[in-house]
């Protein structure tokens, strides 16, 4: 009785072949994103991530029209971007070094490495282009 069954076992599993697996593919495929998923559950969640307004109250001034008007805009400061806990001050748009050939935006991995007295700023593509500066490879967006 028992070499009965283990013949019509071989019978089945012969003649249904590829159908057992794809089917044990999908089953082991689907065990796996179950695992992950189970897994993401299991580690520790990320912190919060916060923007915050980088200016201080001190550090506005009035304006002759009688609004506010921040120290930064009148040194010509027009954003600011925070990279390894420092601040990083962007003068302009596009940013280039004296010794280089091409332009960058100023959170580029390229404008990142340039040192601030080797810094020329651009406010447009066409200034920089005009300065003979080419759109850096390294830049997505440019």
């Amino acid at each position: 009785m028992l070499t009965q069954f283990i013949k019509k076992v071989k019978q089945f599993v012969s003649a249904y072949k590829t159908d057992l697996f794809t089917a044990t593919v999908i089953f082991l495929v689907g065990m796996g994103g179950f695992g992950l998923g189970r897994l993401s559950a299991v580690l520790p969640e990320k912190k919060e991530i916060r923007i915050t307004n980088n200016e201080s109250p001190e550090e506005t001034s009035p304006d002759p029209t009688g609004q506010a008007r921040s120290t930064n805009e009148e040194k010509g400061v027009t954003a600011a971007s925070v990279r390894n806990e420092s601040a990083l001050l962007i003068k302009g748009k596009f940013v280039a070094s004296k010794s280089g050939t091409a332009y960058h935006f100023p959170w580029c991995p390229g404008a990142l490495k340039i040192k601030d007295e080797n810094k020329i700023w651009f406010e447009t593509k066409e200034e920089a282009e005009k300065k003979g500066y080419k759109p850096a490879g390294n830049c997505p967006g440019l």
